[in-house]
């Protein structure tokens, strides 16, 4: 009888329909290393994200609809590093990326290196829905926003103490390496501190009719230098979706999920090799794990079964089902 009833509870726990998750960032998270006002903040803004995106869904609206909900309000907050949040080139600027992808169409979106437009990823649902493009950049997207009358701001608004304070520090090691190098035996190429680029932020829903999106939003790399883009305006590596197998967001070191068409390489393993969304996406970590890449990713199937791979220490990250029960996790 005992046994009957595990089954019970595992087939009821297997059949959980998952309408929406969301990723704020992956890296050294530990809870040693987190206040409880901090850990209550993040627990907060991603419950917020969750519920204005669920809200969207309940009420029948789109995917595309929820995604933006979501990224929103995480865009407008200075805990992650999108948005308000965004941390600072080498230049002390704020460089704005970010994309969207309707998996029912397979259109698609994306800005990079934008400075004054308040919510990056509206601008690239601009680009999906008012343009025949998929990305813009720099002042080019910013002018077309200004003619989709999205909102601008002046890119002071972007600046926290937080950011600017991580800038200075890494300025610092760059400076301190130099003086090291002088004999020519280092590598050429700087260090890179891993939790300097993790914060992207992202979401993927399911809704009402079956479709699926993605979207991911990012202020980049900390003292990234050369008009460096990463991966998360990149369709089929940062963000993908498909209503034949799956809606991707990712966050990590971008260049590894470039090289490896992360979010385009699960809907492919789930397409050709016949994987599930689970199976999939770790694989996909994996790989980017032997190549020395770090990050993670969340992933939702057409079927609403959800997957949240990680190889740090922690990613911010939540899920709600179509009940609307809400679920937020931060550490390993």
């Amino acid at each position: 009888m005992l046994g009957s009833q595990d089954n019970s509870q595992a087939q009821a726990k297997k059949e959980v329909k998952y309408v929406l998750a969301i990723h704020g960032g992956a890296g050294t998270i530990l809870k040693k290393n987190m206040t409880d006002s901090l850990e209550k903040a993040y627990i907060a803004a991603l419950t917020e994200a969750l519920e204005k995106g669920y809200a969207k869904i309940k009420n029948g609206e789109t995917s595309q609809d929820a995604v933006i909900a979501a990224i929103e309000v995480m865009e407008n907050s200075p805990l992650f590093n999108a948005g308000k949040g965004a941390v600072f080139t080498n230049q002390g600027k704020n460089e704005l990326d970010a994309s969207i992808m309707d998996g029912k169409t397979l259109k698609a979106g994306a800005v990079a290196g934008v400075t004054i437009v308040k919510n990056p990823i509206k601008t690239a649902r601009a680009v999906m829905d008012k343009s025949e493009h998929v990305m813009m950049i720099a002042k080019g997207a910013e002018e077309f926003a200004k003619k989709q009358g999205l909102e601008i701001v002046d890119p002071q608004y972007f600046w926290t103490q937080q950011r600017w304070d991580g800038l200075q520090r890494a300025l610092e090691r760059d400076k301190e390496r130099m003086e090291l190098d002088h004999d020519g035996q280092q590598s050429n190429l700087p260090p890179v501190i891993k939790d300097e680029k993790f914060g992207t932020v992202g979401c993927v829903a399911l809704d009402k009719a079956g479709n699926l999106a993605a979207g991911t939003s990012t202020g980049g790399m900390t003292n990234k230098k050369f008009g460096r883009v990463g991966d998360s305006p990149i369709i089929g590596a940062g963000n993908y979706a498909n209503n034949e197998t799956a809606a991707i967001s990712c966050t990590g070191w971008g260049e590894f999920y470039i090289r490896t068409s992360a979010a385009f390489n699960v809907s492919a393993r789930m397409k050709y090799g016949k994987e599930n969304v689970a199976s999939a996406s770790k694989a996909v970590i994996d790989e980017i794990g032997k190549l020395g890449g770090d990050g993670g990713m969340i992933a939702l199937d057409a079927h609403g079964n959800v997957a949240m791979p990680f190889n740090t220490e922690g990613m911010y990250r939540g899920t709600v089902t179509e009940d609307g029960e809400i679920k937020v996790e931060i550490y390993k």
